[in-house]
């Protein structure tokens, strides 16, 4: 069986600007569409004005730049009052840029890459996610929930 990223990554995906706001982002993820893997993308691309790969925006981003500075530090966040708290947090969260929040360092793939160079890649750095690229510009996406699916499916042939 021989697959490579061109053959299993999704080309219909969401992209959106880094200059948007992040509460856009939140709503694109709320509404992520169903794979045929039957996976949500919980996941945006995030490009910039020559529709070049920017970033990438996930829910995990968002919700990490939810929490309070302070708690980068170690300091533990059971004493503190939350009663209020997380309301503000979400409006802050809500008024930063796509950009402010994304993950810069993203790296990506080639569409006539080997399925297994992808799965060691994503392996090693623990990514759940790889933007295919072409010319600086994403042109698909392979999840390691569709290599898993790919490679285990019954409907696919030995």
């Amino acid at each position: 069986m021989t697959f490579f990223a061109k053959d299993i990554m999704v080309t219909e995906f969401d992209t959106i600007h880094e200059d948007e706001p992040v509460e856009k982002a939140i709503q694109m993820i709320l509404n992520g569409k169903l794979r045929k893997t039957g996976h949500k993308t919980i996941s945006l691309i995030v490009i910039d004005d020559f529709n070049h790969l920017a970033g990438v925006i996930t829910m995990f981003d968002i919700l990490y730049h939810l929490r309070p500075s302070f708690l980068n530090y170690g300091i533990n966040g059971e004493e503190m009052q939350w009663s209020g708290q997380v309301g503000k947090l979400i409006d802050d969260i809500k008024g930063k840029r796509v950009k402010q929040v994304m993950s810069e360092h993203v790296m990506g793939a080639s569409p006539d890459e080997h399925l297994m160079v992808l799965l060691d890649r994503m392996i090693k750095n623990k990514f759940r996610r790889l933007p295919v690229l072409q010319d600086h510009k994403p042109v698909g996406i392979v999840y390691i929930a569709d290599v898993y699916y790919y490679l285990f499916s019954d409907t696919q042939k030995k």
